[in-house]
This record gives C-alpha cells, sequence and structure tokens, in this order.
C-alpha cells in the first residue's frame, strides 16, 4: 500500500517518494488519516480529498504528527497523476487549498520553466490560507506570501525543496520571458486608456477654452445675480427714479384754471358797460 505505482518516472533522479524525507515519510504511514482517508485513493478521488482540506502545513507536536495536506502530498507522489491534472489543480480558483496543493507538488516535480511558468501567476492571489506551525498553531498567510517561498525558500511544509534554476540564468538562455508584474500591466492599462481619452477629447472639440466653457454651462448650476451685479444695476437712473427712498422733490404742478375770485368777476363787468357805453353815441348818430 506505501509502494509506488510501478509506471511511475523518476523525479529528479530517483522515487518521487523520497523527496520526503524517511522520518516524516514513516510518520505519514503510521498516520490514521493516511490509513483512512488515502488508502486506495487514484487522481480522481485526490481532488475530492483535496477539496475538503481546510489548512496547509507539515507536522506539528512532539511526536511529529503529519497533517492532511502533508499525507496527501505523499499520495499524489506515490501515484504520480499526470501533468494537465496538476495543471487544473493550480488553475482551480474556488478552492484555494487545491491550488496550494498543486503548487506544492509542481514544485517538488516540475522543471524550473513549469515552476516559474504555472506558479507566478498566483503571485495575484491574495486570499487568506490558515497555516498549522510546528506547535500545533493555526496562523493566516496569503496564498501569494505561500508561492513565494516555494520559490525562494529551501522547506516548506517540512520538505526540502528541489533545488530551482535562477529565473535570470534562463532569461538569458531564451528559455523564458521576462516577468511582467500585474502592476506593470495595470499601469499600461491605465497609460492606454488615458491616451484614447486625450484623442477622443481632441477629436470633439479641438479649442479647449470652448470645452472648458461648455463643460461649465453644462455641470455647474444656474446661480442668481451675484450682490455686485445688483448694486450695478440699483446704481442707474431708471432704478433710482423708482426707489421711494431716494426720489428727489419735485416742484408743484401750476395748474392753469380761471379764478372764481369776486374781485375779479366785477372788474370784467365793468370793462363790458364801458365798451357797451363808448360804442352807443355812434350807433345814434
Amino acid at each position: 500500500a506505501n509502494r509506488t505505482v510501478k509506471d511511475a518516472h523518476s523525479v529528479h533522479g530517483t522515487n518521487p517518494q523520497y523527496l520526503v524525507e524517511k522520518i516524516i515519510r514513516t510518520r505519514i504511514y503510521e498516520s490514521k488519516y493516511w490509513k483512512e482517508e488515502c488508502f486506495g485513493l487514484t487522481a480522481e478521488l485526490v481532488v475530492d480529498k483535496a477539496m475538503e482540506l481546510k489548512f496547509v502545513g507539515g507536522v506539528y507536536g512532539g511526536n511529529i504528527k503529519p497533517t492532511p495536506f502533508l499525507c496527501l502530498t505523499l499520495k499524489m507522489l506515490q501515484i504520480q497523476p499526470e501533468k494537465d491534472i496538476i495543471v487544473e489543480f493550480i488553475k482551480n480558483e474556488d478552492f484555494k487549498y487545491v491550488r496550494a496543493l498543486g503548487a506544492l507538488y509542481m514544485r517538488l516535480t516540475g522543471t524550473a520553466t513549469d515552476c516559474y511558468k504555472y506558479l507566478e501567476p498566483l503571485y495575484n492571489d491574495y486570499r487568506k490560507v490558515k497555516v498549522q506551525n510546528r506547535d500545533g498553531e493555526f496562523e493566516l498567510m496569503h496564498v501569494d506570501e505561500f508561492i513565494d517561498q516555494l520559490l525562494h525558500e529551501e522547506r516548506v511544509c517540512d520538505v526540502i525543496l528541489p533545488r530551482l534554476q535562477k529565473r535570470f540564468v534562463l532569461e538569458e538562455t531564451e528559455q523564458l520571458d521576462p516577468r511582467v508584474s500585474a502592476l506593470e500591466e495595470d499601469m499600461d492599462d491605465v497609460e492606454s486608456s488615458e491616451e484614447e481619452e486625450d484623442d477622443d477629447e481632441k477629436g470633439r472639440d479641438p479649442s479647449p477654452e470652448h470645452h472648458r466653457r461648455n463643460y461649465r454651462d453644462l455641470d455647474r448650476p444656474r446661480r442668481s445675480p451675484s450682490p455686485r451685479y445688483r448694486r450695478s444695476r440699483s446704481r442707474s437712473p431708471r432704478r433710482r427714479s423708482r426707489s421711494p427712498k431716494r426720489r428727489s422733490p419735485s416742484p408743484p404742478r401750476r395748474e392753469r384754471h380761471r379764478s372764481k375770485s369776486p374781485r375779479r368777476h366785477r372788474s370784467r363787468s365793468r370793462e363790458r358797460r364801458h365798451r357797451s357805453k363808448s360804442k352807443s353815441p355812434g350807433m345814434i348818430l
């Protein structure tokens, strides 16, 4: 039950199970999880067990107890699933512990080119995972931190990792393209979008002043006249003439009408009599 499958290929010139140290491998064979949950597992059934994982870890406690994560790692080394299955483990976005299990297996068995090719994209995964330390206590870690440990540290989950060729060496031999981080891609997208917006604005309105005036007319609310504008209007002659406070006293209009005093009436009657007397002798002659 603990033997490697017959058609398994050697990894890094040795039996795949030998990538785990003998003392830890023995503890795994003696663990309850290995005997009950890992017995008779195939490549298809390993997926179901990986979906049930709740944390990442190696061994813990004074008597070196293995975690289910480490037991499944050894089981995958024993049955040696195909590369396509491991790639699907890594690309799985729904179950982060399935992704972590596939990443560890790829780091143990894959070439340097495959490790950089399939693990570096996981730097963009910032989900939290639980990690059980040697004392049996749980800690929080992000997926990208776990991937960084796989690519740069010598031991992860109490398993010694094979030596990994430096990335710049693979770039110099043109086996690997220079890595472009997600931040650089976002900056390029922002710059390209800004250039497109500038081109669209230039095509719509060549005059920036006209565009600024239209923006002000469309977006700014219409306000009532400012106090200064009101004062200037109140000082106009027309406005001043209507104001009751500033109206200058106009002279009284002189009305033309006949006086009805008795003295003036008597003087006119005398003139009529005198005219009638002066005309009467001439008429007799």
